[in-house]
């Protein structure tokens, strides 16, 4: 393939949102769309508050973290949090998970979800 074709593919796929959500992002500016989110989760380990603990949240089964009550939705969501699945759950997360006990209508800007999930992927090893 040459390398004018390959430029257009690349260019095709971040167009049609098929590149890592969190590629080009931020994570500093990830750690200020968090505070949306600090209300009902914690980074740290252990540290369930309405919300479960985020920690070592990415290749971690959804709904999973010990000591937390989370909802049979959530339960039987089955997905493992990486990037792509975290990106499509905080879209909208009662229509990711129907049933869901997070009543948190989402984040519509793409740039602040790649920000955010930017940030957990430092803030949450």
């Amino acid at each position: 393939m040459s390398h004018l074709r390959l430029t257009v593919a690349a260019s095709l796929l971040i167009a049609s949102g098929a590149a890592t959500p969190a590629a080009a992002a931020d994570a500093v500016k990830g750690k200020i769309v968090f505070a949306r989110c600090a209300i009902c989760h914690d980074v740290k380990p252990g540290v369930n508050k309405l919300g479960p603990s985020l920690a070592k949240l990415f290749g971690r089964k959804a709904g999973t973290v010990t000591g937390y009550s989370y909802s049979a939705a959530m339960k039987q969501y089955g997905k493992v949090w990486n990037a792509q699945s975290l990106d499509a759950y905080i879209t909208a997360p009662m229509k990711a998970v129907p049933g869901t006990k997070m009543a948190f209508a989402g984040i519509a800007n793409p740039t602040d979800r790649a920000n955010l999930i930017a940030y957990l992927q430092t803030a949450t090893k």
